[in-house]
């Protein structure tokens, strides 16, 4: 297979066929070599491999394992051609750091969790995991894949009921990095001092232990099959509280929107407790912040917006706040199709509860927004609640637009 495909042209300079991948037909950038005697680009015969195939993509024979070793031979003939093709814009790959050896990942687990171990030679187990997690992804799936790693970590953050100390902060930071199996969430919801101790880190002196005890507590949200354990710990005042201050201090750290906004997410899904995330002033800070979400978060904050127009005290905030009702209508059509659905449900809400509402409404332009919404490509979900809106607002709206209107007014709402 390899001789038949003929040089790629790149930058007006051929790529020899043996410096290809056979999968993706690319310069390879981390050649392996599999048990065949194959070699591919690293990425590629992983992903060949995760997808459930069992043969080497040129031979077709069985692969006798999985192991994939560094072709380093290769990988310098690479970056040395790189180097003599400088001129036609070619740049040399990087050496690629090498996957961490599962044997070190069970040793450097083993001397993090046994309490027979000296205190320092625990810390320096936990750094040397954490170094190689940031390292590369590859390494993450490593330490994830070892039966007992979340069990460990999970045991040494809340050793000694919750101590504070750099030990746990160091097993917090790379707990966050992998998702959490059920029972892990159950071991740690179902227990109040658990939960207490992650309320406290949210008020820690360290920005980024705080990060870290709200990424967790998403996980933790999101990881929990069950009603009850959620409730457990969205019911907790301190949690809201923390999250929302998290939101109140974006530039302190560059993750503080896209943490905070998902673990207020998360809680604002436990229909139970959303009156405590507005008792903690969620309202006025998802309004205050907006605008400087990135679009995914956009999207997860007007979803949270959404959520707490669903509840009187919720609706009451937001309707009391002097920017909502503007910022909701500029943002239809803005961000994207399910930002605008997040945008027009909130919208819905408040109009259905307040007069004032409605007049902001109008006065900020959606009936233009509007209009434009029903006839364009988004969702069922938000052409509905635009037909509805149209409805509702229809008293509100100067004589002169409601005559070019009646044909959206009247039209059949989509269920």
């Amino acid at each position: 297979m390899p001789g038949s495909l003929e040089p790629l042209d790149l930058v007006g300079v051929q790529i020899p066929y043996h410096f290809r991948c056979p999968i993706s037909l690319e310069l390879m950038r981390d050649p392996v070599i599999i048990s065949t005697g194959q070699t591919y680009d690293r990425p590629s015969i992983e992903s060949w491999v995760a997808t459930g195939n069992t043969t080497c993509p040129v031979t077709r024979t069985q692969l006798a394992d999985f192991t994939l070793i560094p072709n380093h031979t290769l990988r310098r003939l690479i970056q040395e051609w790189c180097v003599a093709n400088r001129s036609f814009g070619v740049e040399r790959i990087p050496t690629p750091k090498q996957p961490a050896d599962p044997t070190l990942v069970r040793s450097l687990l083993s001397q993090a969790g046994s309490h027979s171990n000296p205190y320092p030679t625990r810390l320096s187990a936990l750094r040397r995991l954490r170094g190689l997690a940031r390292d590369l992804d590859k390494n993450r799936s490593i330490i994830s894949s070892h039966i007992n790693a979340r069990e460990i970590l999970v045991n040494i953050v809340f050793a000694d009921s919750g101590l504070d100390s750099e030990l746990n902060r160091e097993a917090l930071a790379l707990l966050v990095m992998f998702p959490l199996a059920e029972s892990d969430c159950v071991a740690v919801a179902s227990d109040p001092d658990r939960v207490g101790f992650l309320a406290r880190l949210l008020f820690h002196n360290s920005m980024e232990v705080r990060l870290n005890s709200a990424a967790l507590i998403e996980n933790l949200l999101a990881g929990s099959r069950t009603a009850e354990l959620r409730a457990q710990i969205s019911n907790v005042d301190e949690i809201h509280g923390g999250v929302i201050e998290i939101l109140r201090n974006p530039i302190a750290h560059p993750r503080a929107l896209k943490i905070g906004i998902k673990a207020l997410f998360a809680l604002c899904l436990v229909k139970q407790t959303r009156e405590k995330a507005v008792a903690a002033g969620a309202p006025e800070t998802l309004i205050n912040t907006l605008a400087d979400f990135e679009k995914c978060d956009s999207e997860r904050a007007l979803a949270t917006i959404e959520l707490l127009c669903r509840i009187p005290e919720g609706c009451s905030a937001f309707a009391g706040h002097a920017l909502t009702v503007p910022l909701l209508v500029k943002t239809i059509l803005k961000i994207s199709d399910r930002a605008t659905e997040y945008a027009a449900g909130a919208l819905l809400s408040l109009c259905s509860e307040s007069e004032q509402s409605q007049n902001d409404a109008v006065a900020a332009g959606i009936m233009t927004q509007l209009l434009l919404l029903v006839q364009s490509d988004c969702t069922d979900r938000a052409k509905r609640k635009a037909q509805l809106l149209l409805k509702l607002l229809r008293d509100s709206w100067p004589e002169d637009s409601v005559g070019n209107s009646d044909d959206f007014v009247c039209s059949d709402v989509v269920w």
